[in-house]
């Protein structure tokens, strides 16, 4: 059996007939109409040779003929042509509804496109429940974010490599210069080319089973025996903040049964301990309440939106500002749980250097380079 595949044109108005168009049809439609060749080609606005050559070449796709082709006769359609025809036209009427509203959805999905008051951001970014808040309370409004969710440290790198207009990634409330933090992100980010937006102020901690039975009270109990941790994997932020707490605990890897474990979201973490896959897993509290599980609070995060220094006049990245800024994002950011809007600085532009103070220069030795 031969399958179908679908395709649209955007064009500035509708056009008359099907609600969906087939070349092959059209052609054989014609050709029966107009009982030959030439004049079909004529009717279609199409040259002789390229219906012919397209009914033949029809014809060796789908293993039939299609036309009876005797010389001197009027063309007319096979049996297996006319019951294309007819296959179509029952097709067409029997899924005009669905046909039509399909239409009409990506119209309405293009529309957007042509709206020169709306505008679409690109935004790779590590897990974040208040994303998700915001992308949704933000289309309504005009402002549509295309989010992509990936690791803290490939979501840079994605806008280093210009695939993105914006990244999202998270640091400890107070980044030591010579923390994991520190080591992972400095090479990445540049000040006097990146751009820091504030977004969230949130906290993470150990997502546990409901009413704690392993009695878990911190990081150092991830090396309890017969605790099994489940991890992010390596790249996000979660995974280096926890590698930043362990080492603030002197705890090694090889010290945590399931360390080697990895799940591709703060949700996806706190789902495999509501499922008993893992006792214990670091990510924010959202994730921990909508499983109706504990949250033990371990540190406070800055959730941080970077762009290129380029990109903030834009449109989108202004609408983007606007939109952090305004006091419904306030009221939304606050009941999230484990978000505060207070210290966000959501909307705001901050200097790099000052948030994330990793950089250091050498001083020129007096003299030196001095004509």
């Amino acid at each position: 059996m031969h399958k179908v595949e679908l395709s649209y044109l955007l064009a500035p108005q509708r056009g008359k007939n099907a609600l969906i168009r087939n070349p092959l049809m059209d052609m054989l439609h014609a050709v029966r109409e107009q009982g030959s060749i030439s004049k079909a080609a004529k009717a279609l606005d199409l040259s002789y040779r390229h219906v012919w050559g397209s009914l033949k070449d029809w014809e060796q796709t789908l293993g039939r003929t299609l036309i009876v082709w005797d010389k001197g006769q009027r063309a007319r359609l096979t049996e297996f042509g006319e019951k294309l025809l007819w296959a179509e036209r029952q097709a067409q009427a029997r899924l005009a509804p669905q046909i039509e509203a399909l239409r009409g959805d990506i119209e309405r999905a293009f529309s957007t496109a042509f709206d020169d008051d709306a505008h679409v951001l690109t935004l790779y970014a590590s897990h974040d429940a208040a994303l998700s808040a915001l992308r949704e309370q933000a289309s309504p409004r005009g402002l549509h974010l295309d989010i992509r969710f990936m690791g803290s440290v490939d979501a840079i790198a994605a806008l280093n490599a210009g695939r993105c207009m914006m990244a999202g990634f998270h640091t400890l409330d107070q980044p030591d210069s010579h923390s994991v933090t520190a080591q992972t992100y400095r090479n990445l980010l540049k000040p006097g080319l990146h751009k820091l937006i504030g977004f969230a102020h949130r906290t993470q901690g150990l997502i546990i089973a409901k009413n704690n039975p392993l009695s878990i009270g911190g990081i150092a109990d991830l090396a309890k025996p017969g605790v099994r941790y489940v991890n992010r994997a390596e790249g996000t932020g979660t995974r280096v903040l926890l590698d930043e707490l362990m080492a603030g605990a002197g705890i090694a890897a090889s010290g945590i049964q399931g360390y080697e474990s990895q799940e591709p979201s703060h949700t996806a973490v706190a789902q495999a301990i509501a499922g008993g896959a893992a006792d214990v897993g670091l990510g924010i509290e959202s994730a921990a309440r909508e499983k109706g599980l504990g949250f033990i609070p371990l540190a406070q995060e800055r959730y941080h939106l970077v762009c290129l220094k380029s990109e903030l006049p834009t449109p989108q990245v202004q609408a983007l500002l606007k939109e952090l800024q305004s006091r419904d994002w306030q009221t939304t950011l606050e009941g999230l749980p484990g978000y505060s809007g207070n210290v966000a600085q959501s909307g705001k532009v901050l200097s790099l250097r000052a948030t994330l103070p990793w950089w250091t220069y050498r001083k020129e030795k007096p003299g030196k380079n001095t004509p």
